[in-house]
């Protein structure tokens, strides 16, 4: 049955749309980050009712027999009270910090996603600029979470953000004393980052979801060349990706103990827990501090601490920047400004992928040397060797994944190129009849064949 194809930009962007990207399995990243949003709303909502955000001192005479007698914070001692006396208090916790966890992970998947598959380009830059955003807030959201238990690992992740915020140049000194109040770390800090925890994130988070689910319904779907059209029950798939990712955290939170705080113990000053690293999101961040030379010089009478700064705030904003820039980037280089409803493999763009694989080995490198005293104890090697390692791998290693993957693209488009001139090699060999003997090549299906997969092209709006 023949049925007519719409023409026009708009109409070409609701054909998209209506076929959709079938049901390739990337697709569901964005899915798995929106259910895994809703659990932590759900859960953060049940927490709210028994944990105090209060910073005064009482002294803990709960169940947990080792910590008895000891003077804590309320904060600290409603954390305790809800992880070992509530009923599925300690369930709620742990499924609403695994939830955190695979939100944050389902978000970096889709930026991986739509990065190396093209998704990024026109008419979906500001969707791509909808995740860039979403990342830094999940990523703050966790860390202001984390410290609300006022435990050993609270204690350290405030004073890393104590020492980051005071590294600013000039206005370092006035920002602490606006974000911790008049004593540091002072009694302040952990209220004003509940509210931020609970209320603020949460809201932008929100409202970043129904956004983007706007700009789909306005500019389409991407999807897969060659991908099947998606069926009628994409709700109904939903609902069921919903109970299985509910499923799944609820699983982990009951036999996979995370934050076990009782057994950090409250937080005191000038102290820290052995062997503690930050959540995996934020390994990079603490890794770059471990590995960055203690430069500091003096400008105007004022300090200013390269060890803390660039590792801490001039790295972190310089990768997202470049995140966020990306399509116009590209646009600018490939001079490309036609729409895309298509999405590419990454094999057909070697400089891209490439620079994807940079990426990704410029924050692993950075995530590994977060446990490079672990690394030296476990291997018996010097920390300073560890670290000079490190140092010299988080510059040379992208540079290296950047030119092994565009060479392993370029190779492979070649190889397509050929099979499609000549066919691809079926191993049989046959003998001619003045005894020559050669091998049959078969012709590459349609749909194997290379082609150009960038979509119609439309003018520019």
């Amino acid at each position: 049955m023949l049925t007519k194809k719409p023409t026009g930009a708009s109409a070409a962007a609701t054909g998209w749309w209506r076929r959709g990207g079938g049901d390739h399995w990337s697709f569901l990243f964005a899915q798995i980050a929106l259910h895994s949003f809703i659990v932590l709303v759900v859960t953060g909502a049940f927490l709210t009712f028994f944990y105090d955000p209060d910073m005064s001192r009482t002294t803990y005479d709960g169940s947990y027999a080792p910590l008895r007698g000891i003077d804590v914070s309320r904060a600290y001692d409603s954390t305790l009270h809800l992880s070992l006396e509530v009923r599925g208090g300690l369930l709620m916790r742990q499924i609403h910090h695994w939830a955190a966890l695979i939100f944050i992970a389902a978000i970096c998947c889709q930026l991986l996603r739509m990065f190396f598959t093209g998704a990024f380009r026109r008419p979906r830059r500001l969707n791509w600029l909808i995740w860039v955003g979403m990342l830094p807030l999940a990523m703050v959201a966790g860390v202001t979470g984390t410290v609300l238990p006022d435990d050993m690992l609270s204690g350290g992740s405030i004073s890393l953000i104590q020492g980051i915020t005071q590294s600013i140049p000039f206005i370092g000194t006035d920002l602490t004393g606006l974000l911790f109040g008049d004593d540091v770390p002072g009694d302040d800090i952990i209220p004003r980052m509940y509210w931020a925890h609970i209320l603020v994130i949460p809201v932008v988070i929100a409202a970043l979801f129904p956004l983007r689910r706007m700009l789909i319904k306005r500019v389409g779907h991407s999807r897969f060349r060659n991908a099947a059209p998606a069926g009628r029950d994409g709700r109904l798939r939903s609902a069921a990706l919903l109970l299985y990712t509910c499923g799944v955290l609820a699983l982990l939170g009951t036999l996979v103990q995370v934050n076990p705080i009782w057994l950090f113990g409250p937080y005191e000053p000038g102290a820290i827990t052995a062997g503690a690293v930050p959540g995996w999101y934020m390994g990079f961040l603490d890794g770059a501090i471990r590995i960055m030379p203690g430069w500091e010089i003096t400008v105007a009478g004022h300090p200013i601490t390269f060890a803390v700064l660039v590792p801490a705030l001039i790295v972190p904003g310089a990768f997202f920047t470049a995140l966020a820039a990306y399509p116009w980037v590209e646009e600018r280089i490939t001079g490309g400004r036609c729409l895309h409803h298509v999405l590419d493999r990454p094999r057909d763009h070697a400089f891209r992928t490439g620079v994807g694989a940079a990426g990704i080995a410029f924050y692993g490198l950075l995530w590994a040397a977060a446990a490079n005293d672990q690394i030296a104890d476990t291997f018996h090697l010097s920390l300073f060797a560890v670290s000079v390692f490190f140092r010299v791998a988080v510059l040379a290693g992208p540079v290296l994944a950047f030119m092994i993957t565009r060479w392993l693209c370029l190779g492979l488009a070649a190889r397509e190129r050929e099979e499609a001139e000549h066919g691809y090699e079926t191993g049989r060999i046959v003998m001619s009849a003045e005894g020559a003997f050669s091998e049959i090549h078969a012709p590459v299906r349609d749909e194997d064949a290379p082609r150009q997969i960038s979509g119609p092209a439309h003018p520019a709006a």
